[in-house]
């Protein structure tokens, strides 16, 4: 059983009669709220991140539906928006009040802000409490490190670094990693092995030494998510069995109550229990 005021850190909500934007690289799969309240109730989670896909572009619509549907069904929600730099003030008081709690950079194929905007846009959110979502080639890590470290605004790392290509504990990118962890605003999300795992399912041999090393050396950087809908991927993999591998690797029950539902209540700002 999980505890209570578990948390699933990043999900995607694609829902009937919001368009997909001119950049959108593919057609998402119909994957609404109501459908996600499921996966919530089969693994006993209380809590919700829904993520702005990248299909949706600079439109939070759906994202902002979704999060105000999840509360309505008795789930504590937040989001995670993507917005340009020119972004208003009021604009973002408006996607505040609405649950976000992030900006979303995605910097692999797809993505719509560039490097130059990350640290500009940093320096806004860090006044509101909010964070940088970044998702990367992890390999990457080195050459941003600097201005990562610099960040004034807290840091979320995607998918256990997303190293695409081979890596180990001794790598360097993985260094590099556990470096922006030890700054003390930086979380990363022990979630979708998949992503980057070589060796695959069901035990992901190549990627399971870097989430033991995680949460040994960070206990309270780390974060879970499901990553549904797990967009092109197939077979399309089990919500629970990646939530058991993940609990399998981390280790004891305070560690399971940190990495579930502590720290994403620090970074999201959910409220104590």
């Amino acid at each position: 059983m999980l505890p209570q005021g578990a948390c699933d850190c990043h999900l995607h909500v694609f829902e009937r009669g919001y368009a997909l934007a001119p950049m959108a690289t593919f057609t998402p799969p119909l994957a609404p709220a109501t459908r996600y309240r499921e996966v919530q109730r089969a693994l006993g989670l209380q809590r919700a991140v829904v993520v702005q896909p990248t299909g949706y572009g600079f439109d939070n619509a759906c994202t902002q539906a979704a999060v105000a549907e999840l509360a309505q069904g008795g789930m504590d929600a937040r989001g995670v928006a993507t917005v340009p730099l020119s972004v208003s003030d009021e604009e973002l008081d408006q996607l505040h009040q609405s649950g976000i709690r992030g900006v979303r950079f995605m910097m692999l194929p797809g993505g719509l802000l560039p490097w130059s905007h990350l640290e500009p846009m940093a320096v806004r959110l860090a006044a509101r409490g909010w964070h940088i979502n970044l998702q990367l080639n992890g390999h990457e890590l080195p050459q941003h490190e600097p201005m990562l470290l610099r960040l004034p605004c807290r840091l979320a790392i995607d998918h256990i670094g997303k190293f695409l290509g081979p890596v180990d504990t001794q790598n360097s990118a993985f260094a590099s990693l556990r470096r922006i962890l030890d700054h003390g605003k930086a979380w990363i999300k022990l979630s979708a092995p998949y992503e980057s795992s070589g060796s695959g399912p069901p035990g992901y041999t190549d990627i399971a030494p870097l989430v033991q090393a995680l949460a040994a050396s960070h206990p309270e950087r780390c974060l879970w998510a499901s990553n549904w809908p797990h967009l092109n991927v197939m077979p399309v993999p089990s919500n629970s069995a990646l939530l058991d591998w993940t609990l399998r690797l981390a280790g004891d029950a305070p560690m399971r109550q940190r990495l579930l539902v502590d720290n994403p209540a620090e970074l999201y700002g959910f409220e104590a229990l």
